[in-house]
């Protein structure tokens, strides 16, 4: 944003007409903070690395619409974790491309075609990052990709890369809250990245109080805080049981035929909104007898909605079994479940051992490669690698998917079946 002084002088350059003051408005060069506009050089890729709330959405959204607005760009490709993402964030979010359109100029939306026009022919067009195959074809002369350290198969990345090809100076806007995964540090360590980094409070003249309050409550003086808030790109925990390099070393984009497929459920006891998430992962054993994470479908939600998404997971995956842990919620796990669908085939387990003993043996299965995620998950490699002994709160995600892995390849022995 230019300082009030100089933002204040450009203004009272113009004449009071609404046709000026719909312009002013329009200008995201006069209400943008420094570090919300393009950094200068020959850059390829320019990487907003941010905290949440920071802006990022507005940020990106609007390098996108300056440059298909004033034809630098005339193909641009948006790029998001999901395409519910894409549509909802990026697209028609409140900071979106179509929110922050000056009257008159509200580009055309065909959602059908996950495709935006302007009206000078421009276009851009709307992917997901779990579809890497739908980039294979396209060819771009920008992309604005979002949250890309959530995105599942890091081949999305070098699919849109390898169609960055039109045009005389391809470039790339990523926002993103940091993880340290392979992607996104590579992306950062290359020599024609430029780097924007900014936190939360950057931002704090637009966000609520409450917000603030919040969230300095929840995250300020913690690991994830230092991620979440002050967009730190931390490494791996020392004593954790898992490593960000193992799972890196071990992971793969499909996955063998399965013998078998379990849905695994660490619980929530509460619904409310400081209760914890209910894990729920998908694992398979292949035929080459390794174990695979096909999913993490965990949620913070009701009992009845969290067991649709266990059962719908169950018949997506068709799973044998679904395994769930029972020591809290009792019979009333199995009942919730059940009255989604009656039929399914359903295991409650109670652990014998505590968290860490029971993690020991599936990290042990990690460091002997055999046990492959498919795809990233960015959610639950984070609890995977951050969680020590003697840490606080409950690792759902990582719960559930210890249960799985001891059904599948260690054996029924490491708890006792109700």
């Amino acid at each position: 944003m230019l300082p009030p002084l100089e933002r204040a002088a450009a203004i009272q350059t113009l004449t009071p007409t609404l046709e000026d003051a719909e312009a002013i408005l329009a200008d995201w060069r006069l209400w943008a903070r420094r570090n919300q506009l393009p950094p200068d050089g020959n850059w390829r890729t320019w990487v907003v690395l941010a905290g949440r709330g920071f802006g990022k959405t507005r940020t990106g959204a609007e390098w996108c619409r300056h440059e298909l607005e004033t034809g630098r760009r005339s193909r641009v490709a948006l790029v998001a974790p999901t395409a519910a993402d894409a549509r909802d964030v990026m697209i028609e979010g409140e900071s979106g491309i179509l929110a922050i359109a000056p009257p008159g100029k509200r580009p055309v939306y065909e959602p059908s075609k996950r495709r935006i026009t302007y009206g000078n022919g421009a276009i851009a067009t709307a992917y997901s990052a779990d579809e890497p195959d739908r980039l294979r074809g396209p060819q771009h002369d920008a992309a604005w990709c979002d949250e890309l350290a959530s995105w599942r198969y890091p081949e999305t990345w070098d699919n849109l890369q390898l169609g960055l090809r039109l045009g005389g100076n391809p470039r790339s806007i990523v926002t993103t809250t940091p993880k340290p995964q392979k992607l996104l540090k590579g992306i950062l360590s290359a020599a024609d990245t430029a780097i924007t980094r900014g936190a939360t409070y950057d931002n704090r003249a637009n966000l609520p109080d409450s917000f603030l309050t919040a969230i300095a409550r929840q995250y300020e003086g913690t690991r994830l805080g230092r991620q979440e808030l002050y967009a730190e790109l931390l490494e791996d925990t020392v004593g954790a049981l898992w490593t960000r390099a193992n799972l890196d070393e071990y992971r793969v984009s499909r996955q063998p035929a399965m013998t078998r497929v379990v849905v695994a459920v660490d619980p929530a006891v509460t619904n409310n909104p400081n209760s914890d998430e209910t894990g729920i992962v998908v694992c398979g054993l292949g035929t080459d007898g390794h174990g695979y994470i096909l999913d993490d479908r965990s949620v913070r939600t009701s009992p009845d909605a969290w067991a649709r998404v266990v059962v719908d997971a169950y018949h997506t995956y068709g799973a044998d079994r679904i395994i769930a842990e029972a020591n809290n919620g009792g019979d009333l796990v199995e009942l919730v479940i059940r009255t989604v669908d009656a039929n399914v085939p359903y295991r409650a387990v109670r652990a014998s051992r505590g968290k860490i003993a029971r993690a020991e043996p599936v990290a042990a299965l990690y460091e002997q490669g055999r046990v492959h995620h498919v795809g990233a998950f960015a959610t639950l490699e984070d609890q995977l690698t951050s969680y020590v002994p003697d840490a606080h709160g409950s690792p759902d995600r990582l719960d559930a998917l210890v249960w799985g892995l001891t059904e599948l390849i260690i054996g029924q022995n490491e708890w006792l079946v109700l």
